[in-house]
This record gives structure tokens, C-alpha cells and sequence, in this order.
């Protein structure tokens, strides 16, 4: 859309997309409050009694097996891999609304599940479904939010998320995404935190039928909101893509301009590929740089360490001997809230990507790396433990208001409109693959029953944390205020990233000049040496 129009309105003016917005990110709520119950859960005797086995010389008196601990918290994540995975399919056919209420459905059938077994097939059965189902719920909600949120610029959420906002409320759009995922995690610390001190098996179920609440607000809400319009418009249908975008749009906002600006870009995306699927993500360089920026930004959430601490918190300050475990994790989780709520204010005056992300990687590794000499030199000590407390709450900051909303808003963004479903479902299939490896891995090294190493641990992610701020320093271009369609202008003229933040865009696509990419290139160039000159 127009960048004068979208400066002209403010957020207000948005009120309607913006409460379908808030809509469609509780899908990361769910995913969150999972996170944050079952974390609970592995750390609870009588969840223990039913699934785990007695073990006197820990501090529950009980635990659990690496091998059964590692498949609860790692199959969940392996069916969001598989579902995200195939996220083109079923945008393609499907659409985000009906994703989102298949994912809903599978939801309910899975916490049933769960709450009614005490077989451990049947318990990993229940996170492998509704794994899946959080995979369709995270990349379509974000995709659903891009398309509405070109004016809010800054998984099935995600998705809505990327597409349905403004330019300049996207990075508010994806911080409303991130800040639903700590908030639900802080949920269930809290609920795991009370149902722990009940002395049966209501500990763990009642925590469980709390997760049934989300997907049924979600299921309701989404018959009163419009399809993605830009999923509409991609398949060809305008005159619903306007319709939709009506719904959206205040009163008086050019709505047939920014749907000739949809098919301006669809059609220019059209003429340098013929299909759409996965093999069109390699099909040309430009694709394939875009592919790779996206997939590899969005992953790097895992090089923080983030998932083991997401996990297996409460289970590791119980191991750690480091007071009350559930306050504890209870405490974490409401910094990291904070955390993100003052980034989703903050995001859209002062939210560069690479700035930011390069500043929570160093704060991640730093922290992880106090953590491991701590205990190193003095292991199991009172003054470790508050180490341990402090440093992680530095990590939490430094991951949910500088790494986690940047990292899912530059994947979205920086892939192609017309690919955006494959890319985007590449990237956080990828980015699920990362996560399942550290969930299923972890319990070998902080299980007293393996290796045991504790909070040593953190050696491992200080040197992926480091890894991963090399290349976003040199790799991630930088889009804040940028537009989907300035973004895609940026590369297919093949400007470097580290040209991205200062490159002015002359309004149209390279591919609409019917002239070479390099003569287009040389063109701008040579603006912009004129303008340097003039100024």
C-alpha cells in the first residue's frame, strides 16, 4: 500500500483489523500454555507416580526416565516440524481460517487424550497430535497477520499475521504473536504452580483441560472475521479480496489502490517464475536467497538454547536444588512477559532487526555462560543458585524483547509474497526441526540419570549463541517501515544486505521494466549517487 496513506492513519483507525489480529495470535497462546504446562508437569510427583519412577536420591523423591522425558516434550514439536512442513499444501487448498479450525479440532482431540490416559503410548501419542496441530496453528495465524497487517508492519497465526497488517504495524503484529506465547506460558506456570499441590492425579489433568479453553474461543472467533485477502487475491479471487479487505480497512481507506498494488506484485512475481511449490524456492537466485534468509533467521531462535529452557525450566531448577521450583519458573516466565510487552510498545519507533537481534544474542550467550562457569567453580552452592535465578532472568529479557519477535517477523517478511506460504512453511518447519533436536536432546545432559551436567550445559549455547550473531551481522537485511512490496523490489534488484536500511525504492518491481536486473541495478545506483551528491 501506499506509504502516504499508511502514515496518514494511525492505529486506531485500524481498530477492526487489529481486534482479528488479537484474534488469531491467541493460536500462540495455545502453543505457549502448552509449553508452560507440560514443563510443570515433568516436575510434579504424581505425574511422576503414573509415568516417572521412584528415585530417593533426588530431591522429589521421584523422577523420570531421559529417554520417556525427552519423547514427551520432543514429539509435540516433531508434529509442529510435520505440520508446518506442509504448510503450501494446505494454504493452497485449505486457506488459513479452515487450517485454523482443523488445527482447533485436533486441539480438543489431543488434551482428551492426554487427560484420560495413564499409558505412556498413549500420552505420546496425545503430543504428537497435538503437535500437529500447533504447527498449523503457529505458521497460519502468522501468514493470516502478514496479509491483514501490511499496515501494521512492523504459524497458521503467523501467516495472517504477515499478511493481513500494514507495513508499519507489521513488527506490532508478530510482537502480539510473541507476547501470546510468554503470556501462555506464563499461564500455565502459574495453574502447574497451584495443581501441584494437589496430592492425586488431578495435579496434572486439571492443568491439562485448561488447554481446551483457547481453541474454543478461536473456533467461535473465526466466523466473524474476513479469509486472508491476500490468499484470496493470490488465487485469483479480487472481487473477494476486496471484500475481505472492506472488513479490514477503516472507512475511507483506498481499498481498490492497495488491491492493485496485490496484483501489481502478484503478476511481477508471476513473469520471473512460472508455479508455485517447494522446488520454486530454489528455482532462481533471487528465490533461493530469500529462502535461505528466511530459513535461517527464523531458526536461529534454537542457537539461544531457548527451547531447553522453555522446556525443561522447572524440571532444571528442581534438579539445580535452587529454592521453590515452580515460584521459580513462575517468576522467569513473568519477566519474559514483561519483556515482551515493552517490546510490542516499542517495536514499531525503534524495532531494527538486526540491531536487536545481535544485541539478545550476546546477552544469551553471556548469560548461558555465567551459568556454566558458576557451577563449574562452585556447583550446587546458595550463591550459585542465585546465579543461576539471575542470569536466567537476564536470558529471558534478552530472548522474548530482542531474538523471539524479530526472528518471526524477519522470516515472514523476507520471503517472497507469492512464495510466502512455502517459504514461511519452510522456515518454521526447519525451525521446528531445531527446536525437536534440542528438546530430544537436552534430557541427556541435564538428567541426573545421564549425563548430568546440569547447568554446564550452557557451554553448548554461549558457542551457537556467538555462531548465530555472526550471521545475522553479516547476512540479515534490515526492513523496518519497509513495505512486503519494497521488500521484494530490494531483492530482486539484489541489493546486499547490509545496503537494505538505506536503499530508496523507486515504487515497482525490476521485473515490470522489461529491462535486465543488472540495468536496473545500475539505474538506482546511480539515483542514489545523484541524490548523495545533491544532499
Amino acid at each position: 500500500m501506499a506509504l502516504d496513506q499508511e502514515k496518514t492513519w494511525g492505529v486506531r483507525d485500524h481498530w477492526k483489523a487489529m481486534i482479528a489480529m488479537t484474534l488469531v495470535s491467541l493460536s500462540s497462546f495455545q502453543y505457549g500454555l502448552d509449553f508452560g504446562i507440560i514443563g510443570g508437569l515433568q516436575a510434579m510427583v504424581p505425574f511422576l507416580q503414573v509415568f516417572g519412577k521412584k528415585d530417593p536420591s533426588i530431591p522429589l523423591g521421584y523422577n523420570i526416565q531421559a529417554d520417556r522425558q525427552q519423547l514427551i516434550a520432543s514429539l509435540m514439536v516433531l508434529g509442529a516440524f510435520v505440520s508446518s512442513s506442509s504448510t503450501g499444501f494446505t494454504a493452497k487448498y485449505i486457506g488459513r481460517k479452515m487450517s485454523l479450525w482443523v488445527a482447533c479440532i485436533g486441539v480438543f482431540v489431543a488434551t482428551a487424550l492426554m487427560q484420560a490416559t495413564t499409558n505412556i503410548g498413549g500420552l505420546y501419542a496425545g503430543r504428537l497430535l497435538i503437535g500437529l496441530a500447533n504447527g498449523l496453528l503457529m505458521t497460519h495465524s502468522q501468514l493470516y497477520v502478514h496479509h491483514i497487517g501490511e499496515i501494521y508492519t512492523g504459524l497458521e497465526q503467523a501467516k495472517w499475521i504477515q499478511e493481513s497488517v500494514p507495513s508499519r504495524y507489521r513488527g506490532l503484529g508478530i510482537s502480539f504473536f510473541s507476547y501470546w506465547i510468554s503470556f501462555g506460558s506464563l499461564i500455565g506456570t502459574i495453574v502447574d504452580n497451584f495443581a501441584a499441590k494437589i496430592p492425586n492425579k488431578n495435579a496434572y489433568i486439571t492443568p491439562l483441560g485448561i488447554v481446551h479453553i483457547v481453541p474454543g474461543i478461536l473456533a467461535i472467533g473465526l466466523f466473524f472475521i474476513p479469509e486472508s485477502p491476500r490468499w484470496l487475491a493470490a488465487r485469483g479471487s479480487y472481487e473477494k479480496a476486496e471484500q475481505a479487505l472492506r472488513r479490514l480497512r477503516p472507512r475511507g481507506w483506498a481499498v481498490g489502490q492497495e488491491i492493485e498494488e496485490m496484483r501489481t506484485t502478484l503478476e511481477a512475481e508471476a513473469r520471473i517464475q512460472a508455479g508455485v511449490g517447494y522446488l520454486d524456492l530454489f528455482r532462481n537466485s533471487i528465490d533461493r536467497r530469500r529462502t535461505a534468509v528466511a530459513v535461517l533467521t527464523l531458526t536461529s531462535q534454537a542457537a539461544s538454547g531457548s527451547m531447553y529452557v522453555i522446556s525443561y525450566g522447572t524440571y532444571f531448577f528442581e534438579m539445580a536444588n535452587v529454592g521453590n521450583a515452580f515460584e521459580n519458573s513462575c517468576i522467569l516466565t513473568g519477566v519474559g512477559v514483561a519483556a515482551l510487552l515493552a517490546t510490542a510498545l516499542l517495536i514499531t519507533k525503534f524495532g531494527r532487526r538486526r540491531l536487536m537481534m545481535l544485541m539478545g544474542f550476546t546477552l544469551c550467550g553471556i548469560s548461558q555462560l555465567v551459568i556454566a562457569v558458576v557451577y563449574t567453580v562452585h556447583p550446587n552452592t546458595e550463591n550459585s543458585g542465585k546465579a543461576l535465578v539471575g542470569m536466567s532472568v537476564l536470558y529471558i529479557i534478552a530472548y522474548n524483547a530482542m531474538v523471539a519477535p524479530y526472528a518471526w517477523l524477519s522470516g515472514g517478511e523476507l520471503s517472497s509474497q507469492r512464495l510466502r506460504s512455502h517459504t514461511f512453511g519452510m522456515a518454521t518447519g526447519v525451525g521446528f526441526f531445531f527446536a525437536w533436536l534440542t528438546t530430544f536432546t537436552a534430557p541427556y545432559f541435564i538428567n541426573p540419570d545421564a549425563l548430568n551436567w546440569g547447568p554446564k550445559y550452557g557451554y553448548i549455547w554461549t558457542g551457537s549463541s556467538l555462531v548465530a550473531g555472526i550471521w545475522i551481522y553479516f547476512f540479515l537485511p534490515e526492513v523496518k517501515d519497509r513495505t512486503l512490496e519494497e521488500i521484494d523490489e530490494m531483492f530482486e534488484a539484489r541489493i546486499p544486505a547490509r545496503k537494505f536500511r538505506k536503499y530508496r525504492c523507486t515504487g515497482s518491481h525490476a521485473v515490470l521494466e522489461d529491462k535486465t536486473q543488472t540495468g536496473v541495478v545500475e539505474e538506482r545506483v546511480a539515483f542514489d549517487n545523484k541524490e548523495e551528491i545533491k544532499a
